[in-house]
């Protein structure tokens, strides 16, 4: 049953018809709790009001698989344009993007240059872009880019996700370049020829991917809701010596409120991932069936202070 709901929404989400019902219709169906605004200019406040408890954030505008050259600079454009608000509004904020929606299905060159863009004018203000990790097909892909930007510039970092059978392989084979990685458990659905199905083995393999990452001692994001992972990376930074100043926790905007307060009155850095835009519907059903619980585990999400 968990796998058929689980399935049923990660099928919606890739509904055409219904993600555009989801733009004209504004954000409904509770996806304002976990989008920050329809644009990024009216996500400022939610920023701020985060920023005053205590919690940095990362933003990320929504919409991904863009096809046309044309939407790839537009998307490049609204990119430059967030990370200037950011610099102007003096936001405790980095920013996230997804290749797909700069080019990365069209042409290498136009996705490389098109984040050249966006680095430089985040370079300008000191602000960091991390390179999120969409699904295993353009896994390698992403890395080869990332790899190709981290050579130019020290304000990059990506995702690494514990569900892939490589991923161990994939820190060993970056740590030369002194990555920041966010590390995750995944939320893309996978065959068993690239992926752990069982959430024992990707919990496990997240646990080993924070081990390795510290123990190379490179900055670590983890990102995750799970009280088990986050009690876990606590205990192996204490025992191991390792500073706080050498890793955060990420969770998702509307999820885990309190835990989140929490977990920066304990003096942890905890950052915030508020998505934003009109084209919300494919990240909401996502979060849906991201894990066992879904609908529920949303609600929980949602009304949890």
């Amino acid at each position: 049953m968990e796998a058929l709901s689980r399935n049923f929404f990660l099928y919606l989400s890739k509904n055409k018809s219904l993600n555009k019902m989801a733009k004209r219709y504004g954000l409904k169906f509770g996806a304002s709790k976990v989008v920050g605004g329809i644009d990024f200019d009216r996500t400022v406040p939610v920023i701020k009001k985060l920023n005053e408890m205590g919690l940095c954030t990362t933003v990320d505008h929504l919409g991904e698989f863009v096809n046309s050259i044309d939407e790839t600079h537009e998307r490049t454009a609204q990119e430059i344009h967030t990370i200037q608000t950011i610099a102007k509004e003096n936001l405790d904020s980095q920013t996230s993007v997804k290749l797909t929606s700069l080019g990365l299905d069209i042409d290498y060159n136009l996705v490389f240059e098109n984040m050249r863009s966006i680095l430089n004018e985040a370079q300008k203000y000191g602000i960091f872009v991390t390179i999120d990790m969409e699904d295993e097909t353009r896994c390698q892909a992403t890395l080869d880019i990332f790899k190709g930007l981290k050579a130019e510039f020290d304000n990059v970092g990506t995702v690494i996700q514990s569900y892939l059978y490589r991923s161990r392989e994939d820190i060993d084979d970056l740590k030369t370049l002194l990555p920041n990685l966010r590390l995750v458990k995944g939320a893309y659905k996978e065959s068993a020829d690239v992926a752990h199905q069982e959430k024992k083995d990707v919990d496990e393999n997240l646990k080993q991917m924070i081990k390795d990452h510290l123990n190379n001692g490179n900055y670590t994001a983890v990102a995750t809701h799970d009280d088990q992972i986050i009690n876990f990376t606590k205990q192996f930074a204490e025992e191991n010596n390792i500073s706080r100043d050498l890793f955060e926790f990420q969770m998702l905007y509307g999820m885990r409120a309190q835990t989140q307060r929490e977990l920066v009155k304990q003096g942890y850095k905890m950052r915030v991932y508020v998505p934003y835009g009109n084209d919300w519907y494919g990240y909401f059903m996502r979060r849906l069936a991201e894990r066992p619980a879904n609908v529920a585990f949303v609600a929980k999400g949602l009304f949890k202070s």
